[in-house]
Formats: C-alpha cells, sequence, structure tokens
C-alpha cells in the first residue's frame, strides 16, 4: 500500500488491519495557531509493525480528503498511540490510547524541512498555511520525527511516566482550553493584536526541572506583570474572576521533605518572630536561604537546621547512588543528566519538582469538581489559581478551597471583575 491515504478505500486497509500500536502526528492548519482554536490538515500514523508510515489527508490542496468521522474511527481501534507530545495532540484527538514518549526533562524540537522553512519565512500569516506546503515535506517531517523517538517505544515505562500521562498531561490541556477572556483594547495596548476576544495559554511541561513555563504569541502568562495595569486586560467569560493563592508554598513544601511542622498557620509572621524584622523581610529572608542556602546566623533554628540536614544527606545519596528519586511524581533526576549540580540547585530541583506534581493532584481534583459546570479554570500559576466562575455556581467555591485543606495548606482569596484586583 502507498504511504499516501486520501479517500475511504485506501483507509479501509488500515481499519482492516491487525495493527494495535502506532505512533502518531498530527499537522495542523499553522503551527503558529494555538491547538485549541486550530485545525487539522494531516494525521501521520506509523503502526509499529508496519515497514513505513501512512499519511491520512483531511484537508490539503494536493490531495482528496478523507472525512474526520472514520480518520476517529481507526484511531479508536488502536490499544496504544505513542506521540511526541500528548497534551498537544488531545486538543485534536482526546483518545486514551495516547502516550508521550517523550517526557521531562528531555526537550525534543523536531527538524523542519527546508520547504518548511521557506513557507514559513514567506506565508507565517496565512491560516493555512500547512496545507499549501506539499504533502511529501510533511510526510518527510513526520518520519524524521519518528526515526528520532522510535527507541524511547520500547524502553521500559517508569513510575513517572504513568504519572505525566495520566495526569499532567491532562490537566494541563484542560486548561489550556479554557481560555481567557480579554478586554481587546487593553489587552492590545499592552501586547498584540487579536483576533477575537479570547486568547490562549500554552504550557511547556518539559523544562529541565519539570516546572512547566506558559507563554505564547510573546506573552508570558507566568509572569504578567502586577505593576503596570496589563493585567486589568484579563475579564471574565461569566461573572467575575477569583483567585487563590497558597500561602507560603515553598516553605510549606519545604516541610513536608524535610518532616516539620510550624507550630502556627501564618509560617511568614511566625518566621518574624524570630529573626526579629517586619513580615516583609521575614519573607525575603525565608526566600533567600530556601533557594540560595541556609545562613550562618539562622542555621540554629529548627525548621533551617533540618533543611540544611536534608540539603546534605540529599547531596550524599545523590553521589551514592547517582540519582535521587522525587516525591508524588516518582521523577528521577540523574547525575549524568544534570549538569554544574551542586548540593542547594538540586534542593531548589526537588522543591520545584514536589511543587509541580502536588499543584497536578490539586488541578486534578479541581477539574473533577468543576465538570459540566460555567465556571472554569481559566490559569495557574506554580502557587495561585484563577478562576472565572458564573454567580449561580458560587457553592462550588466551597468545594474547590476544601481541596486546599485536604493537603492542608492554607490559602487566600481575591475576586474582582478583571484581573487585576483593583
Amino acid at each position: 500500500m502507498y504511504w499516501l491515504v486520501e479517500d475511504n478505500e485506501q483507509l479501509g486497509f488500515l481499519l482492516n488491519s491487525s495493527y494495535k500500536e502506532a505512533f502518531i502526528e498530527v499537522i495542523p492548519y499553522n503551527d503558529t495557531i494555538h491547538p485549541t482554536i486550530n485545525r487539522v490538515s494531516l494525521v501521520y500514523i506509523r503502526p509499529i509493525q508496519a515497514s513505513k508510515g501512512f499519511m491520512l489527508c483531511l484537508n490539503h490542496s494536493e490531495t482528496l480528503s478523507i472525512n474526520i468521522t472514520e480518520i476517529n474511527r481507526l484511531l479508536k481501534r488502536f490499544n496504544k498511540l505513542y506521540c511526541r507530545d500528548k497534551k498537544l495532540l488531545l486538543h485534536y484527538f482526546p483518545l486514551k490510547a495516547l502516550f508521550d514518549i517523550n517526557t521531562p526533562p528531555t526537550t525534543y524540537i523536531p527538524t523542519k524541512t527546508t520547504a518548511h522553512n521557506i513557507y514559513y519565512s514567506k506565508h507565517k500569516d496565512i491560516e493555512c498555511v500547512n496545507c499549501i506546503i506539499p504533502v511529501v515535506k510533511h510526510y518527510e517531517y513526520c518520519e524524521g520525527i519518528y526515526n528520532d523517538l522510535k527507541d524511547n517505544i520500547n524502553k521500559d515505562k517508569t513510575e513517572y511516566d504513568e504519572f505525566f500521562n495520566n495526569k499532567c498531561s491532562v490537566v494541563f490541556n484542560s486548561i489550556e482550553r479554557s481560555g481567557l477572556r480579554v478586554h481587546v483594547p487593553t489587552f492590545e495596548g499592552y501586547f498584540h493584536t487579536l483576533n477575537g476576544e479570547h486568547v490562549y495559554p500554552q504550557f511547556n511541561l518539559k523544562t529541565t526541572t519539570t516546572r512547566p513555563s506558559n507563554k505564547f504569541n510573546g506573552v508570558n502568562y507566568a509572569a504578567l506583570n502586577k505593576e503596570n495595569g496589563c493585567r486589568k486586560s484579563f475579564i471574565p467569560s461569566n461573572d467575575f474572576l477569583y483567585e487563590i493563592d497558597i500561602s507560603a508554598y515553598h516553605p510549606s513544601l519545604s516541610c513536608r521533605l524535610v518532616n516539620y511542622s510550624f507550630p502556627t498557620v501564618d509560617i511568614h509572621e511566625h518566621m518574624a518572630k524570630l529573626y526579629n524584622v517586619d513580615y516583609d523581610k521575614s519573607k525575603e529572608l525565608t526566600f533567600k536561604q530556601l533557594y540560595g542556602g541556609v545562613f550562618k546566623q539562622y542555621e540554629h533554628l529548627e525548621f533551617f537546621s533540618k533543611v540544611k540536614q536534608y540539603i546534605e544527606k540529599t547531596w550524599e545519596k545523590f553521589n551514592k547512588d547517582g540519582f535521587i528519586k522525587c516525591p508524588i511524581s516518582n521523577f528521577v533526576y540523574t547525575k549524568e543528566g544534570l549538569e554544574n549540580m551542586n548540593p542547594q540547585k538540586l534542593f531548589n530541583y526537588i522543591l520545584q519538582n514536589l511543587e509541580t506534581s502536588q499543584n497536578v493532584l490539586i488541578l486534578w481534583d479541581i477539574l473533577c469538581i468543576l465538570r459540566g459546570y460555567k465556571t472554569k479554570l481559566i490559569l495557574y500559576t506554580y502557587d495561585s489559581f484563577l478562576f472565572d466562575v458564573d454567580k449561580k455556581e458560587e457553592k462550588i467555591l466551597e468545594d474547590i478551597k476544601n481541596i486546599f485543606k485536604k493537603y492542608e495548606f492554607n490559602i487566600k482569596i481575591k475576586q474582582g471583575y478583571d484581573y487585576d484586583f483593583r
């Protein structure tokens, strides 16, 4: 059978085959359009037992078209569909069979063909630019991705691989789908021009620390300026915005690593008394020591004494065993996979991994509660969770707050019509 599949008769070969596992890659209309509002041009399928891949054509200038219903029928026949980015693929095909074989900390950037680079340099603003790039070049591109990643298919699957596929990819895909409504003139004044009144964040989960970044189209949604007024751009689709912040999140997570409990709810207030400084200075001192190392004059404090001991013992174990396994996610940092590592830096990596994996559990519980409601979780930034709330559904906010109680975190609440909350 030829590699190009552009009608139902040709598709029948794959439908009648005994293939149960395959690698999949999607070619959207345009790589620069957010997948939530993008469309599918081509689908590349490489059955594991086949000698070549097949390009399924939905909409391309050089080919006939297969109905999307028939392609969905084919994909649902597979027990496992390996991919390079499950979070991305879920936007186009929300299938349980998807399995990401390119989990962190690997950062894989596919190599575009010369034809791709030429078309995008001249026509990137065309909504369907991928529909006019020669289909054979898309096939070449997809074959290259498969050849680069195929060895990962047979690697033993780790506990972290399961956590990443079953939890991480799903929750961050869901947040991306929700999008954020904006006041267009205000948004365009701070960022870029728009077509419509919604924008969509895009998380990069495949970072060295496993802490996700969140940028799209030049906007860093994980670090929106709190002072210059840009947050006024973001407004509700429902009735009001509602933000939950976890108080003293990293000190709280550090306590779980070092087996310590603060005797009070407000950690920074407690530490201010021990430092003999004001509240803001207390926060500054605590964070400096967590991220940069315990100061000599505070080593006697029980919390920092335990932090220092934990850092030393973890570093010793890391060097002895060659790896360290993180709690919750079971992610493994290896000596060979990390460059220029030192005790404090390793602690910071473990802390950031714990933050992310703990948040994934929180996000999962929140999304389960919100299923079927108009109220949506629209943005997540490390210790902050932003909701677009329908006032008729305010009662579910108590259920959401109870999730943070379940995980024993203290929270602060803000609400208002825009994200500036002022």
